[in-house]
């Protein structure tokens, strides 16, 4: 070999030598908690446009999303035999009863709130996820028009069973009003009983005597309670079955420590980790807060039980 090919093979092997030889760790196995880890943990980003993906995914892909809503209906369907024997069965708090007297000569229903009640919206909240977006009333609008929402699982079988047995059900949503079409359309296109207009009472319903705040739902609660006696009511949020003055965690806590006993048999409470009032309670309900600063609030409030 020649004294320049001896030179360059002589750099190359200096060069191999300044590599390092051991080979970077494998990642560790998310499903053994033993595995060790390389490096701290990294916090993701305060902008991560998809916090709300496991949630998302859970409602949309997971067995136990679907065997949780069933139960939900089914145990409710056992009570309705019960509901409507019993002269005292009522699902409103006494506050938003003002029939004073017997209210067993009123017909029967039961409330139902509408959004990851008895429709799905999992498929636009995957969108926003997908495009990196937030909720906004334009999007939503669009998605409500398009009339895709499937039943969540159970519901359908409850408001038959209901049906059968002479109870009206009453959708009372937080869906604006100018929807209600759409709304109907696509209840009655996934077979829910719709028995006229009137059982939808969307954002924006006129009570007489009473005043709204926000998006509460106490006068459209009264205003069932004048012409219904109502066995039940079903919702995702604390709010769907009684008025929260106070949108805090201590507050929230109150009302459950206060009502507990009423779900499972007047209420029923459906699933949603998605969205809810559980959520901005935690930034003060400071929506106009960047992003990122609400996010960092929600980290702040997990329990690490230290």
């Amino acid at each position: 070999m020649t004294a320049p090919a001896l030179t360059l093979l002589a750099g190359a092997l200096l060069l191999a030598a300044c590599k390092p030889t051991t080979p970077a760790a494998a990642p560790a196995d998310p499903a053994d908690p033993a595995a060790p880890t390389t490096s701290a943990p990294q916090a993701p980003a305060a902008t991560d446009p998809s916090d709300n993906l496991n949630a998302v995914l859970w409602i949309q892909r997971s067995e136990e999303y679907r065997a949780n809503s069933l139960s939900i209906f089914r145990a409710a369907a056992d009570h309705l035999d019960d509901a409507l024997a019993e002269k005292h069965w009522d699902a409103l708090v006494p506050e938003e009863r003002e029939l004073i007297g017997d209210a067993t000569a009123l017909p029967p229903a039961v409330i139902m709130d509408i959004d990851e009640t008895v429709l799905d919206n999992s498929p636009y909240q995957a969108r926003l996820i997908q495009n990196g977006l937030e909720y906004d009333e334009v999007t939503w609008a669009q998605w409500v028009a398009e009339k895709k929402a499937k039943p969540v699982p159970g519901v359908l079988e409850f408001a038959k069973a209901a049906e059968a047995k002479g109870v009206t059900i009453l959708y009372l949503s937080n869906r604006a009003q100018h929807l209600q079409e759409a709304t109907l359309a696509n209840l009655r296109a996934e077979g829910l009983p719709v028995k006229d207009e009137s059982v939808f009472l969307g954002l924006g319903t006129f009570v007489e005597d009473c005043e709204q705040n926000g998006t509460e739902k106490t006068c459209r609660r009264r205003l069932a309670g004048r012409d219904y006696r109502v066995l039940m009511q079903f919702g995702d949020q604390l709010g769907d079955f009684v008025d929260i003055v106070a949108n805090t965690t201590e507050a929230r806590g109150e009302l459950l420590d206060t009502y507990g006993d009423w779900f499972g048999e007047r209420w029923w409470m459906l699933a949603n980790p998605s969205y809810g009032g559980w959520e901005p309670a935690q930034f003060n309900n400071a929506w106009d807060q960047p992003a990122g600063a609400r996010r960092e609030l929600k980290r702040n409030a997990l329990d690490l039980a230290n």
